[in-house]
């Protein structure tokens, strides 16, 4: 049995509007992933604390008020616990991350079995500049150094980072080169409250599609994003028509299905950060960072003769 980790205490601020709200009322309507029955038993354990203080079952809530779930340690999904160092200086270290490993802690399920948790039982200082869904493989660049975070946020924020993915896509493409303008933003979510997915007022995005090869249902692509919106690849090929082969969110239309369980975190899609370019932090020189992808990424030509493309 893997061990426990050591529970976590979510906090937020009660949000407007809420007079006369009980605090079961409020957790079930902001928090729809829990049942009523769930936050109930929760409650009486006093694990849930307005202002500090163990509230009863019905306790009204006031706008403002600070909101605390104490989460009992709980035993972690397994994940691939494991990275490759491709890059590493005085500032800054670049990793290749698995699939299946998620970068951060969050989504209810994840602390210790992280990248960033194990990244720092060596790396105690490291930073990531950016994250990676679980799901996808590939580069994931940390800085090591106090002095080089804030120049490496402000290059990404600056969209001054080359960033360069390759997917496996549903369906064969026409033309060989076509970008995707399709603006992002939250939707409702059965599960999840709300997901990112298109939405015509979203905030704008960019990607820039190439054919790498056709196969006979799908096509491998590379995808250069010069904007950075959360899951953009897997809302902009499916809203393009062509979603990622195994995705279980998005469909066709860059959106989840109506009623859809399905969560970002949930694997079966197939894509990987292949190339990160930017200037060094230090030295403001020019330099890339490049993650050999995996088999099913890969085109026949880079191929030994023993090996084919696994859909």
């Amino acid at each position: 049995m893997a061990p426990l980790n050591r529970g976590f205490e979510y906090r937020s601020f009660v949000q407007a509007g809420v007079a006369g709200c009980s605090v079961i009322d409020y957790l079930v309507r902001h928090f729809p992933a829990f049942t009523e029955e769930e936050w109930l038993r929760r409650v009486a354990a006093g694990r849930v604390l307005l202002d500090g203080v163990p509230v009863q079952g019905n306790q009204s809530v006031k706008s403002g008020q600070l909101l605390t779930w104490l989460r009992p340690p709980w035993e972690e999904p397994d994940v691939p616990c494991s990275y490759a160092i491709l890059y590493q200086d005085e500032s800054l270290l670049a990793v290749a991350k698995p699939s299946g490993l998620p970068t951060l802690p969050g989504g209810g399920d994840f602390m210790n079995n992280t990248l960033l948790s194990i990244v720092r039982r060596r790396y105690p200082a490291a930073n990531p500049v950016h994250r990676l869904g679980r799901g996808t493989s590939g580069i994931v660049l940390f800085t090591i150094n106090v002095s080089a975070t804030p120049k490496m946020f402000r290059a990404w924020s600056d969209r001054k980072v080359l960033k360069i993915y390759r997917a496996l896509i549903s369906g064969c493409p026409n033309v060989d080169n076509f970008n995707v303008d399709v603006p992002i933003g939250p939707v409702p979510h059965t599960l999840l409250k709300t997901v990112f997915a298109a939405r015509p007022d979203g905030k704008p995005a960019h990607s820039q599609i190439t054919v790498l090869e056709r196969r006979d249902a799908c096509s491998l692509v590379q995808v250069r994003i010069v904007t950075g919106r959360s899951h953009q690849i897997r809302i902009h090929m499916a809203a393009a028509g062509y979603p990622l082969v195994g995705d279980p969110m998005y469909l066709k239309g860059g959106v989840p299905a109506p009623g859809s369980r399905a969560r970002p975190s949930d694997l079966g899609y197939f894509l990987h950060n292949a190339l990160l370019g930017f200037r060094h932090p230090d030295s403001e020189e020019w330099m890339e960072v490049a993650c050999a992808s995996p088999p099913s990424l890969r085109i026949r030509k880079e191929m030994g003769s023993n090996e084919a493309p696994q859909n």
